[in-house]
């Protein structure tokens, strides 16, 4: 079973940047498709990015294009997320998952969820 661990989160000004990464336990992920998603209280799982198996897919949510970026690195079995201009909306849980390859946008085509890595910008 893989387990997915988010790491990369902490506090950051309003404009600042951070990168995030979600490396597996106990397997490789380097052939899985993998994807991210955040979470703030109240509010439902939303969809940001996700990333094919070969790294040559990505999908990205409306919202995050231009600012997000999902890369990963196969000697390190790592996927990231770097955040750009960073702004206090994006104040969340951040957690990766596998993504089965089916509709990138939605939260059900994912498993082994990460414990989430949070997130918050001062403004």
């Amino acid at each position: 079973q893989v387990q997915l661990r988010e790491s990369g989160g902490g506090l950051v000004q309003a404009g600042g940047s951070l990168r995030l990464s979600c490396a597996p336990s106990g397997r490789t992920v380097t052939r899985y498709a993998m994807g991210w998603f955040r979470q703030s209280p109240g509010k439902e799982r939303e969809f940001l990015a996700a990333i094919g198996g070969t790294g040559e897919t990505t999908f990205y949510a409306d919202s995050v294009k231009g600012r997000f970026t999902i890369s990963r690195d196969y000697a390190k079995n790592t996927v990231y997320l770097q955040i750009n201009s960073l702004k206090p909306e994006d104040t969340a849980v951040y957690y990766c998952a596998r993504w089965s390859g089916g509709d990138a946008y939605s939260s059900r085509e994912y498993t082994n969820w990460g414990q989430g890595t949070q997130v918050t910008v001062s403004s």
